[in-house]
């Protein structure tokens, strides 16, 4: 099979503008928004017991249960007493969302 190919030579016109000045404006627009979950769940595997307190009778060794007195009868203390055992020690859960905004404004000015 033979085929055959003709070309008719082309030609490109020029193109001139009719304007003499202008502007083109150009504005964009954009939002991103951020979904989040944070969960943080603290364990303790052990035992802790805390004795604190002023005008206190406190023994080296203090256990739970343990009989404290006052040192002077009538004169103002205090008395912290904490006991945390195995389990679930604190839970923290926070559930945000932030959504950002951008708008944006080019202006592009020509002339000729």
């Amino acid at each position: 099979m033979v085929g055959l190919v003709f070309c008719t030579p082309t030609h490109a016109a020029s193109v001139v503008p009719n304007f003499t000045r202008g502007t083109v404006t150009s504005e964009t627009t954009s939002t991103q928004t951020v979904v989040e979950l944070i969960r943080e769940v603290t364990y303790t595997t052990g035992e802790s017991y805390t004795v604190t307190g002023t005008n206190i009778n406190i023994p080296n060794n203090p256990q739970l249960g343990a009989n404290y007195t006052v040192v002077n009868q009538g004169a103002p203390f205090q008395f912290s007493e904490t006991y945390l055992g195995p389990g679930i020690a604190s839970e923290i859960e926070i559930d945000r969302t932030i959504t950002t905004e951008s708008f944006t404004t080019s202006v592009s000015v020509f002339t000729q």
